[in-house]
């Protein structure tokens, strides 16, 4: 965290009035690391690399952002996007916080980089937002700031947990299931309980959502949380 980076995140650092203007602002500069990122890794983002998308010197983007560690903190907060508008969603908190784990899903499924460096990094105005929708969402659950504030730290961290196995790992998670039933089978005196959940389609490629049974299971447990809160009250 610098106070660089607070600054081109929360918008009170001056923007370069001369240098090379034309092709090339902070937010070209973060989009063409994204791409980067997105495509390569991030450890193929660097200053050189994106200021050679511009077709300028490496010196050039030092005048929009002053190094590598500030850029990752704006990709960050960049990639996370607009926070989203849950409000119209009906049907209580459940349906709400729902969402919002989804579309963090997807976030860490569009940007595989992401989960590894969003940690202890300065939030950006994205980032808070998303998590104020979260913490709004259940601000009507009689919970107390502490309990709402576990409780989405608890569903982020469901969806972090699934994050490694989605988008392109998906194929070499497939593969690694295939090997281990493989295994299983082979052995199946060894291991007879993992060989009947295999014959009922455990490791397999079927259409089961494991994310969202897991997702509803991390919800049934918080909504019987709430309800036995609501009847002590």
């Amino acid at each position: 965290m610098t106070a660089k980076s607070v600054e081109l995140l929360w918008g009170s650092a001056e923007r370069p009035s001369r240098g090379p203007k034309p092709g090339m602002s902070v937010e070209q500069i973060v989009a063409a690391a994204i791409r980067i990122a997105d495509a390569e890794g991030l450890g193929a983002v660097s200053m050189q690399r994106v200021a050679g998308e511009f077709g300028f010197t490496t010196m050039s983007l030092y005048r929009y952002v002053p190094g590598k560690s500030e850029l990752v903190d704006l990709m960050i907060d960049t990639a996370v996007g607009e926070p989203p508008d849950l409000s119209a969603i009906p049907g209580g908190w459940r349906p709400k916080l729902a969402e919002w784990a989804r579309l963090t899903w997807v976030v860490f499924q569009r940007h595989p980089w992401f989960l590894a460096e969003a940690t202890q990094r300065i939030m950006g105005p994205n980032q808070l937002g998303f998590l104020e929708t979260a913490v709004a969402a259940l601000g009507q659950c009689g919970l107390t700031g502490e309990e709402i504030m576990a409780s989405v730290l608890m569903v982020n961290g469901y969806v972090r947990s699934l994050a490694p196995f989605s988008g392109e790992l998906a194929g070499a998670s497939n593969e690694w299931g295939n090997a281990v039933g493989a295994l299983i089978r082979q052995h199946a005196d060894r291991f007879p309980a993992l060989n009947a959940a295999i014959a009922e389609g455990a490791f397999g490629l079927s259409e089961f959502d494991d994310f969202e049974f897991g997702l509803q299971r991390v919800l049934d447990g918080l909504e019987v949380y709430i309800e036995r809160g609501s009847a002590r009250r």
